[in-house]
């Protein structure tokens, strides 16, 4: 059995105040296909219930009213604990640089929300100008910081993220339209284990996460976009998930996991489930990822 992740217990997320769909820019999206905003907070609120009895934390952050994609939180940017040069901890997060200018509003407001909490920020690259990068991309795994890109994330972004936080960046092609972010595809379970689709990936891409998860438990792309099943959170032995097949159920619960199902349906129309609702803040340079100095990319 792999040891629990030690990253994962507190997370941000966005009050759905304002969640609609006004634009088209992923699959899921239609704009005459409206989410029902009590049934969505209603959703959101169970949501956050169950991360909170499963053991994590959740703090709150107000959703501008000319930012409907805002309460997917992931996206906003990646929270991390580094090291200081006193010996302690500081936090810091590295804002998104989103692909579309509709979303790209957002991240100023989470930046003073962030820096009004003592957490420093940055960049990938200089802001506006430099390599786009949407931190729901982005997940530490085997001490490396996995990143996905292509759709949404530029691979120079990962040269960016390495340099700017002396970790090994380990990057992964998507080229499917429907899982543009890394977080629809791959979903960390402990040390050793994770939830992967593979035809999220290029061929060269799919051979490394397998090379690099010792146990995957590989979705299909039906389960992966039916049910958003990767698009989980997980808080210690417990997978907090959209929706759960019985195969993946049955192994989950094999390998020693409490599985709580959590219907997020009105969010998946804006193309997202639970874990873009959700964005942990507490990973560690030094515990969840191997500090390098001077960054390392490595490609598939």
């Amino acid at each position: 059995m792999g040891n629990e992740l030690a990253w994962g217990t507190r997370y941000v997320a966005v009050d759905p105040t304002h969640f609609r769909v006004d634009y088209e820019i992923n699959p899921f999206m239609d704009v005459a296909v409206q989410p029902d905003p009590d049934r969505a907070a209603r959703q959101w609120r169970a949501m956050v219930a169950a991360i909170e009895t499963a053991g994590g934390t959740v703090e709150v952050l107000e959703q501008r009213p000319d930012a409907p994609d805002m309460v997917y939180a992931m996206n906003l940017g990646l929270g991390l604990e580094l090291p200081t040069a006193a010996g302690g901890l500081g936090h810091h997060v590295v804002m998104s640089h989103m692909r579309f200018p509709q979303r790209r509003m957002e991240t100023g407001s989470a930046q003073q929300w962030f820096a009004a909490r003592d957490f420093s920020t940055s960049y990938v690259g200089r802001e506006g100008v430099g390599a786009h990068f949407e931190a729901g991309d982005a997940f530490p795994f085997g001490g490396d910081l996995v990143v996905g890109y292509g759709p949404r994330t530029d691979e120079l972004g990962l040269k960016h993220l390495a340099i700017d936080l002396g970790v090994r960046v380990r990057g992964l092609r998507i080229t499917h339209p429907g899982m543009y972010h890394l977080d629809l595809a791959f979903c960390p379970l402990d040390s050793t284990r994770a939830l992967v689709c593979l035809e999220a990936l290029d061929e060269a891409s799919r051979a490394a996460v397998l090379a690099l998860v010792p146990e995957p438990l590989v979705l299909t792309e039906e389960e992966a976009l039916s049910t958003f099943a990767a698009n989980s959170v997980v808080v210690g032995r417990t997978v907090i998930m959209p929706a759960c097949p019985d195969r993946v159920r049955a192994q989950l619960e094999d390998w020693g996991f409490e599985v709580v199902v959590v219907a997020v349906s009105e969010f998946h129309k804006g193309g997202g489930s639970i874990r873009c609702l959700t964005n942990p803040i507490d990973l560690r340079v030094g515990r969840d990822l191997v500090s390098v100095p001077g960054g390392e990319v490595v490609l598939p």
